[in-house]
């Protein structure tokens, strides 16, 4: 691959020109944090942070199309699984739906080949999942098994999830406005490097990728965490397209993804929102946030309105009167500075 230097012994190589990178998007991906909690139940593992699956999850597992997923899921002899299983999400409320959408619609001879290579690096698949490829329904089942097992286990507990992951990508974009990609590229994980042209990613296998003028999504993983994945396939809803997903573990979790101390915190939410920000313990009026911190209350509402997209105040009215207060995602970001 040109422009990418010298290979190292065993990693992953995605290069990217200007125009991908003007096309670079973080957002969470409801798919690759179902897989990483379907991965946990089938394996019969505790996440670090929130430990076990529970009983619905392995009940889910009795489900042949759920069990057709969990068989191409990663071993301990390989980290690959079907890139198929985690299409780029979009940033819309029926994201988990589009992936779906995309999951069913892979073509039977790129999922064929897709299973091929699970066999291949990660060991012996059941008679079922090899009868699923070449008849051509794998896809199907798939997507299908994904929509059961979100349902068992995480549609009710999504929107709890996004907010601490929109934590992250709020965090991540202020520091990209800072000081851009460079510096957001080489802070997601101690395995991933950039060097202006390339991200290289350490793995236990060699991939090189060339990416020219085509979308990259990096997604912030609560329940992938602490791993680093990246994924590259054809786009099976739009052939010709190619899509390459990089999940990386998402800030505030568990002790190693603590969020930076008070003045790091400032610096990448800015002072004043920081400030605004950890004065939102208790519902506060645009008023009197106004007061206390010396500000306009044009300039007070501008930052509210950032911190609201951000996920990190929520706005309820009282009579006339709009009362602010940090969500858990803000409690989780204040409690850390």
């Amino acid at each position: 691959m040109s422009g990418c230097g010298t290979m190292l012994h065993v990693v992953i190589e995605v290069a990217v020109d200007g125009a991908t990178l003007a096309r670079t998007r973080i957002i969470p991906s409801p798919a690759s944090e179902l897989t990483a909690w379907l991965w946990l139940a089938a394996a019969d593992r505790r996440h670090p942070v929130y430990g076990d699956p529970g009983p619905a999850a392995r009940h889910a597992l009795g489900h042949r199309d759920v069990a057709l997923v969990a068989s191409v899921l990663p071993t301990p002899a390989s980290t690959y699984q079907p890139d198929l299983l985690t299409p780029q999400p979009t940033n819309s409320p029926s994201s988990f739906d589009g992936q779906l959408e995309e999951v069913a619609g892979t073509p039977q001879l790129q999922a064929r080949r897709q299973v091929e290579v699970r066999a291949r690096l990660g060991g012996t698949l059941p008679a079922a999942t090899l009868v699923a490829a070449e008849s051509g329904t794998f896809a199907t089942r798939a997507a299908n098994g994904l929509r059961l097992f979100w349902r068992a286990t995480m549609a009710d507990q999504w929107p709890r999830l996004r907010a601490l992951l929109d934590t992250d990508i709020a965090i991540r974009s202020s520091a990209l406005a800072k000081d851009g990609w460079g510096s957001v590229l080489n802070a997601l994980h101690p395995d991933l490097g950039w060097d202006g042209a390339c991200v290289r990613i350490a793995k236990p296998f060699e991939e090189s990728v060339a990416l020219a003028d085509e979308e990259f999504v990096l997604a912030p993983t609560a329940l992938g965490w602490p791993r680093l994945s990246v994924s590259h396939a054809a786009q099976a809803v739009t052939p010709g397209d190619s899509q390459t997903l990089l999940c990386y573990p998402a800030l505030g979790i568990g002790a190693a993804g603590r969020v930076a101390p008070a003045a790091a915190l400032g610096a990448l939410l800015g002072p004043t929102r920081a400030r605004l920000l950890a004065d939102l313990g208790a519902p506060r009026t645009n008023g009197e946030l106004s007061r206390r911190h010396h500000l306009t209350p044009s300039t007070v509402s501008h930052h509210l309105a950032v911190l609201r997209r951000a996920g990190l105040v929520t706005r309820r009215r009282v009579g006339r009167a709009s009362h602010y207060q940090r969500t858990d995602s803000g409690d989780r970001l204040a409690a850390s500075a």
